[in-house]
């Protein structure tokens, strides 16, 4: 045989190992394990942009690990490489229901006294385990304010455009 013969030969037989071992040159897609690289925006149903990684850095995680809501873990399985989607995220699986319970009156003499409470403003207190806990001022009256502990996000469904930009 003349050596080119010999190369095409060859040639075919790397493919057709290729192929029978299910490696065909195309990056799998995304799966538990994996770390991932998107770009992302995140809209509400009114359309508000809440967050956007679009013009900087992309947001990196690994699938499965709980670095991200599950909603949006889930949007990406299964993904390809530069392929792009857009997935609505019910409350449930994302920041969870607005609680009732996590809206808390205080008797304004338990707050320190270099705190001057306004409607919008965050209060940032200590845990019991040395973390930290934001709350926004909802209401203030001359004897208490109402604190919401709950996320900003909380009772929402979300809508994320999302592109996946690299998987390692």
């Amino acid at each position: 045989m003349k050596k080119n013969n010999l190369l095409i030969v060859a040639g075919i037989l790397v493919t057709v190992a290729m192929i029978g071992s299910g490696c065909t040159g195309e990056v799998a897609p995304v799966e538990e394990g994996d770390m991932v690289s998107v770009h992302y925006t995140g809209k509400l149903d009114d359309g508000t942009v809440f967050d956007s990684s679009v013009g900087g850095e992309p947001l990196q995680f690994t699938v499965g690990a709980g670095q991200v809501i599950p909603g949006f873990e889930q949007a990406v399985i299964g993904m390809k490489l530069g392929e792009s989607v857009t997935v609505t995220i019910p409350a449930a699986e994302a920041y969870g229901p607005h609680r009732e319970d996590l809206v808390i009156v205080v008797d304004r003499s338990e707050l320190p006294a270099d705190i001057d409470p306004q409607v919008g403003g965050q209060i940032v207190g200590g845990l019991a385990g040395g973390g930290q806990m934001t709350v926004v001022i909802i209401e203030v009256t001359d004897s208490s304010v109402t604190v919401d502990a709950n996320h900003r996000l909380a009772g929402k469904d979300l809508t994320f455009d999302i592109e996946l930009v690299d998987i390692s």
